[in-house]
């Protein structure tokens, strides 16, 4: 997708906001002035909080600033102008339902574990999926997550907020979960096929195949054991109903904030269980 989670605090394109967690530490790196400087204030930073030297060189030793990344944030006014049946409709299409339903036949018994683990019902988790990546399938971003949050961080409008993300972003590539190279998303360093913010990849990510790594780009057990565990953390009632109005909605709003946006996965999901 390209999604909107403030998970989801952010005003962002396509996206009604972002996964983040709720609470951003203040930051000794001062924001604006030169970008090199505020990359080498940050980077002792990072090193002080535990980050090896290593680590830092290699993702923000030669990192640049990119403009195009501004502008793009600064494109976006956190609307959204289209109804929610106009919005649905080019998001649930008949094609996209068939693929999701067969998704459900194949990873059954991997979507029967998560549900039994974390309360969360298939079709949600592949409604999600679906939306955000076309099940894995689709666009998850082409940028270098260390460039978008380094230039995020510099500038001063929400600099908190991205050293936190660019913070996490550097603990997901010392824990070994990601390589430096899969470092990729997209414009506000969104990662994987569900499009996790970095503190949410380290607040929420699951280990669900077992290989000592949390994998949101590469491992499908991985993508949607932690899409479920970020509901379940956040109060998903198991068995309850998920439409607007309920308790569940309101959880999906961790999720995504834009209202639009939870009625498309409901409605999506309804879809999908119908051809169960």
């Amino acid at each position: 997708m390209r999604s909107f989670f403030g998970r989801r605090l952010l005003s962002l394109a396509g996206a009604f906001g972002f996964v983040v967690c709720s609470q951003t530490p203040s930051f000794a790196a001062q924001c604006g002035g030169d970008f090199r400087t505020f990359v080498s204030n940050f980077s002792r930073e990072a090193v002080g909080a535990g980050i090896s030297q290593s680590v830092v060189s290699q993702a923000l030793g030669s990192v640049q600033e990119d403009p195009a990344v501004l502008a793009f944030d600064r494109r976006q006014h956190g609307t959204f102008n289209k109804t929610f049946e106009q919005y649905a409709s080019t998001r649930v299409t008949a094609s996209r339902i068939k693929i999701g339903r067969d998704m459900l036949l194949r990873q059954a018994s991997l979507l029967s574990r998560i549900q039994q683990r974390f309360g969360v019902p298939p079709e949600i988790v592949v409604a999600i999926w679906g939306l955000e990546s076309d099940f894995g399938r689709g666009d998850i971003g082409k940028l270098p997550t260390f460039r978008v949050l380094a230039t995020m961080a510099h500038d001063c409008r929400r600099t908190d907020l991205f050293q936190t993300e660019l913070m996490a972003a550097l603990r997901i590539l010392q824990r070994g979960d990601l390589a430096y190279s899969d470092m990729i998303g997209a414009y506000a360093g969104e990662i994987g096929q569900t499009q996790f913010l970095p503190s949410s990849y380290i607040k929420y990510g699951v280990d669900f195949d077992g290989n000592g790594h949390v994998d949101l780009r590469h491992s499908v057990p991985d993508v949607l054991a932690s899409t479920a565990n970020l509901l379940k953390t956040n109060g998903w009632q198991p068995g309850g109903n998920y439409h607007e109005g309920s308790a569940n909605f309101d959880v999906m709003r961790e999720w995504n904030r834009a209202v639009i946006y939870r009625k498309t996965i409901a409605y999506f999901a309804d879809k999908l269980a119908q051809g169960q």
